[in-house]
């Protein structure tokens, strides 16, 4: 018997990640679409997957984000950061004006009717708070909390403090800063060793979570918010086709081999609904296809934080929505706030499951629309929230890739520039 058992494991475990996940799913849609609400019973096994991966979240974004500082040439912090900031406001930008674009076309607000009943949604957190709270006043609190800004702070000071200390000219002091260092290598191996462990659980979870979530919002949710399902799921479509696989295109980045490596942070991403959670499967697999750990360290990171293509296609298509049922025609300067906007509420977007409805929230209260769409959208934000957060991961994804190159052929030039004579003669 114990041989069958070990048999059974290897066989399992030697199964592609991407494989077991995808019957996970399928298998969770099956049990939601045959029992209904009676799934939820199943949901405990899903929480147990989203709580492991939020236990390795907090280590492995600050070990990996120390790592890449103290491995980060000089300078190429700050030209990271700048790349970084840069593809994601233009890639936000795209996604919102797609989205306006495609709810604008269909208007899938025409038809329902205004809920007479609101729903509770959490107070968002004011710009000033968020950008106070980058700076924690008690670190234990900020990591309890798990507020990623704040630990991505955390983690730069030290990971520069601690590089300082290695470049220092006093020895002691400078073998207290390899010594440092060493260590933070070694738990970043055992940390990615626990991540590997908590992966081989997690087509479990995917199957509970998918048929407890899916079951409990009924299929008749869907239904009647058809149009804006397929307004936000077409909006992720063209985002992909329009933005990303072009952006790859033309960076000469192969097509095919870029979305082999995504396929499990895409994966996990859909059916965690976790932008947060999908950070540790991210930076495997961007360890896995050669990316610059200074790159990925940094990028991953702070992309499950501020880029949030998914969540800006998900909230312009439901602001179209709630205006639909008014029967509000928006303005050109509506649109254009509505953009901005969008652009700055997703930054702001914790990358976990139901945040966006904060976002809906501000949106709404910005264009003087009815906040009780809030409780409209609800009732598929499971549904929108799963693609939703596989295009956030993505776009976090195509990034690292894009910037990647980039400095791979910085260093490329600086090496042949540095091959070459002083005099510029060739030998």
């Amino acid at each position: 018997m114990s041989r069958i058992l070990v048999r059974i494991w290897r066989r399992y475990r030697d199964t592609p990640l991407f494989a077991k996940m995808t019957g996970g799913f399928v298998l969770g849609l099956i049990v939601a679409l045959v029992f209904g609400q009676q799934a939820q019973v199943l949901s405990p096994i899903g929480d147990i997957l989203l709580n492991l991966l939020q236990l390795v979240v907090i280590p492995i974004i600050m070990l990996t984000l120390i790592d890449a500082v103290n491995s980060t040439r000089s300078g190429s912090l700050v030209r990271v950061a700048f790349k970084t900031f840069a593809f994601y406001l233009m890639t936000t930008v795209a996604a919102v004006v797609i989205s306006l674009a495609l709810a604008l076309l269909v208007n899938p607000g025409t038809g329902l009717q205004r809920p007479e009943k609101g729903t509770e949604t959490p107070d968002p957190p004011s710009f000033i708070d968020q950008l106070v709270g980058i700076f924690p006043e008690n670190i234990f609190q900020a990591l309890a909390d798990g507020k990623i800004l704040a630990l991505i702070f955390v983690s730069m000071i030290v990971g520069l403090t601690m590089a300082g200390m290695r470049r220092s000219s006093d020895s002691t002091i400078s073998d207290f800063g390899t010594l440092l260092y060493k260590f933070v290598l070694a738990a970043k191996e055992m940390t990615f060793r626990i991540l590997a462990g908590i992966l081989q659980y997690a087509p479990f979870g995917i199957f509970a979570l998918v048929a407890s979530d899916i079951g409990s919002q009924g299929f008749d949710a869907l239904a009647a918010l058809g149009k804006l399902t397929g307004v936000v799921y077409a909006g992720l479509a063209a985002q992909i086709l329009l933005v990303y696989i072009p952006l790859l295109a033309i960076n000469r980045i192969p097509i095919g081999g870029f979305f082999r490596v995504a396929g499990e942070p895409m994966a996990t991403a859909f059916t965690t609904q976790s932008s947060s959670g999908t950070i540790p499967v991210s930076l495997k697999a961007t360890k896995n296809a050669g990316i610059l750990q200074e790159v990925s360290g940094f990028v991953i990171p702070l992309g499950a934080t501020i880029n949030m293509d998914g969540a800006v296609i998900r909230l312009g298509a439901s602001v179209v929505l709630a205006a639909n049922i008014v029967g509000h025609d928006m303005s050109m300067l509506e649109l254009g706030a509505i953009v901005l906007t969008a652009t700055f509420v997703s930054i702001g977007t914790a990358g976990v499951p139901g945040a966006g409805l904060i976002g809906l929230t501000i949106l709404l209260q910005q264009a003087g629309l009815p906040l009780e769409t809030v409780a409209l959208v609800a009732g598929v934000d499971v549904i929108l929230g799963m693609g939703a957060t596989m295009l956030n991961i993505t776009g976090d994804l195509v990034g690292v890739h894009l910037i990647d190159k980039s400095e791979k052929k910085r260093v490329s030039r600086e090496q042949r520039a540095a091959s070459k004579p002083a005099d510029g003669s060739s030998s």
